[in-house]
């Protein structure tokens, strides 16, 4: 595994399966690869253009908490409905992770150095093309729904407990800025 993808993602460690973990850091190595942004910009441009300069989140760090807390969730799902409603930690690590990766295509820096939404992500939103960068490198079909499901377009399939997770933990630590900044709010 990459080195840097790990000191990106430590929490790649979380993976059990050594063949998911490594099938989604080698997506974050394709992504990086692809994409305009390097790793240190990742530490300073904001998580979403949705809220405007003020934000000053950084993408990893947005992206990492949204792991934590699907993680967290997972496991208290797991002790409480058992074997009622059961959680792929795996599956829902790896898609947590992966959920925002279509972003390093979405983006641009402009002549500032500002993130921007390239001409690419104007015509493919990043659920689009995180799958797409994710079945590249062979993640499956489980994981690959999250990614497509996490954002507002999964609102129109049937989510897994997995991706209902991740959905609602990428919201929840979105939605409290989103109002925030919004004057009047």
């Amino acid at each position: 595994m990459n080195k840097n993808i790990l000191k990106l993602w430590p929490e790649l460690e979380w993976i059990q399966n050594e063949g998911l973990r490594e099938k989604t850091a080698r997506t974050w190595e394709i992504a990086l690869e692809k994409s305009v942004l390097k790793e240190e910009d990742l530490e300073k441009i904001p998580f979403t253009l949705l809220c405007g300069p003020e934000l000053k989140v950084s993408f990893m760090s947005h992206k990492r908490c949204v792991v934590h807390v699907a993680r967290a969730a997972g496991e208290k799902m797991n002790e409480f409905f058992t074997t009622d409603l059961p959680v792929n930690m795996d599956v829902l690590i790896s898609g947590a992770i992966l959920a925002d990766v279509g972003k390093l295509l979405e983006y641009e820096l402009d002549k500032e150095g500002k993130a921007v939404q390239g001409i690419y992500g104007q015509y493919l939103r990043h659920p689009f093309s995180g799958v797409s960068l994710a079945e590249e490198c062979g993640v499956p079909p489980e994981v690959c729904h999250i990614i497509a499901a996490h954002a507002h377009e999964g609102d129109l399939v049937k989510r897994t407990t997995e991706a209902y997770i991740v959905h609602h933990s990428d919201f929840m630590t979105f939605l409290p800025f989103k109002s925030r900044l919004i004057p009047g709010k």
